[in-house]
């Protein structure tokens, strides 16, 4: 195996025990279990700020170990085909363990800044109440307003629609009455038509019989 490999191991290991151990710590805090680690280190630190102290240490280490691990990765790619896949499987433990150490300090991290937001919401008192309020009746108000206007729309619409309706009636029956009025007017051409023919015969009959 590379002694520079090896090198880079000694420091992620010897690194990545202090790392478990201040994320155990970050995690007691966490939970509130404990005000204060025992250590020359956190006399005159309330447990919020020894927690931030903590927690910055450890982002620093985590950075420091994906250095490391970068290192590594490149030197075992340098190596021969029989090492490099053995020493990979190994890197890939490595960051595998180091990826489940950012996500737990996520989580804290995360807590901590909706922990933060909340109290600073309630050390607004009264004043972030009122504020609230006026925004919420602000947006009620609005909504009221358009919801109204919505209904304003669909009456008009409804109006459009029976007055169009009401149109197309007058229409149909007007068409009906032209209607009537066209076969009317075809049945009387028919019958004067046939009433003059008949003359026309009875005169032509009498015309014959004179002769």
């Amino acid at each position: 195996m590379s002694e520079v490999f090896e090198g880079y191991e000694r420091q992620y290991c010897e690194l990545s025990d202090n790392l478990t151990r201040s994320c155990t710590s970050a995690s007691v805090l966490h939970g509130g279990k404990s005000k204060c680690i025992p250590s020359s280190k956190c006399s005159g630190f309330s447990s919020t700020e020894l927690k931030k102290q903590k927690l910055s240490e450890i982002k620093e280490g985590l950075d420091e170990a994906d250095a490391l691990i970068r290192k590594m990765d490149l030197e075992a790619r340098s190596l021969q085909p029989s090492i490099k896949a053995t020493l990979l499987a190994k890197l890939r433990e490595y960051k595998h363990y180091l990826n489940n150490m950012k996500t737990d300090v996520k989580r804290i991290t995360s807590t901590d800044t909706n922990q933060a937001a909340r109290d600073e919401l309630l050390e607004s008192g009264i004043d972030g109440t009122t504020t609230v309020s006026a925004d919420q009746k602000g947006r009620l108000l609005m909504s009221t307003e358009r919801l109204n206007q919505s209904t304003d729309r669909i009456k008009e619409s409804r109006r459009t629609m029976l007055e169009t309706e009401e149109l197309g009636v007058s229409i149909l029956q007007d068409l009906h009455q032209q209607r009537q009025s066209l076969l009317h007017a075809h049945s009387t051409v028919r019958v004067s038509s046939n009433l003059s023919f008949q003359i026309y015969r009875v005169s032509l009959s009498f015309a014959q019989e004179k002769d």
